[in-house]
């Protein structure tokens, strides 16, 4: 059994953001001041957890964020970024650059949910969370490959104490208690939801308690963080398994509080 923890990020803002205008794929911005700041906020906050393995997006706003988030930590001098495509944001396709509203009407002359409309040209949800499954098996081989199977009485007492971490703390390090390697994922909007929607519903993670399911859905705001502690076994073809996941926490925003004060 391997057991290690899994944050996922969203990058800052972007004045596309700001704007209201889909990025996707094909618009690739940089962070806004607000952003930059944003950045730094989540860094600062994050700033005494050993992010072990980092994976980022290789779209600049995603990238950005991440480096700043490294800049800030006590932690990860030396650290090499992996930028993986496959944390991309979903493709819009033809509404890519144009107001949100254009989709929405877009998707209502189809009689479909925003959510659920593929513009043309763009990507399916499915085709996102084959996108994530694929992520998934690229960070369960590589934090093998760099940490290896514990030995069995350390994994057992590992991950009873992963399973049994507060998750209401409200602390940076929530859920890290008992887990011995870190990994760090910074991505996009839909992405992530689409990312939170596969482990929750797919790959059945339980949930804190007394939370709503539609928070676990919820739109992520910029640098919004969630956390999953997730376990591997061995397969018997000798490849890695989740075999274990749990969620601490999602879309947590609590770095940004003094931005907002401060405005």
């Amino acid at each position: 059994m391997f057991t290690f923890s899994l944050t996922l990020i969203r990058h800052g803002e972007t004045q596309y953001n700001k704007d209201k205008l889909l990025q996707g794929q094909g618009v690739d911005t940089v962070l806004s001041e607000t952003g930059l700041r944003q950045g730094e906020a989540v860094g600062r906050y994050l700033r005494d957890i050993t992010f072990n393995n980092v994976f980022s997006s290789n779209l600049q706003r995603a990238v950005q964020t991440a480096e700043v988030i490294l800049r800030n930590n006590t932690h990860c001098a030396g650290t090499q970024m992996v930028l993986e495509p496959l944390l991309r944001e979903r493709g819009f396709g033809v509404a890519e650059g144009r107001p949100k509203e254009d989709l929405k009407n877009m998707a209502n002359a189809s009689g479909q949910s925003c959510r659920d409309y593929t513009p043309p040209g763009g990507e399916t949800l499915d085709q996102v969370r084959l996108r994530f499954k694929q992520f998934l098996k690229v960070l369960f081989k590589q934090m093998l490959e760099e940490h290896g199977w514990p030995k069995p009485v350390a994994s057992a007492g590992g991950s009873e104490a992963a399973a049994a971490a507060s998750s209401d703390g409200g602390l940076p390090s929530d859920g890290l208690q008992g887990v011995p390697v870190h990994a760090l994922v910074v991505s996009h909007g839909a992405y992530i939801r689409v990312a939170i929607k596969h482990l929750v519903e797919d790959l059945q993670c339980s949930l804190p308690a007394g939370v709503r399911m539609s928070q676990f859905f919820s739109p992520c705001p910029n640098t919004g963080i969630s956390r999953f502690i997730l376990t591997l076994s061995q397969s018997e073809s000798g490849s890695p398994a989740l075999s274990a996941a749990r969620c601490v926490f999602t879309n947590r925003k609590d770095h940004l509080e003094h931005l907002k004060a401060a405005e």
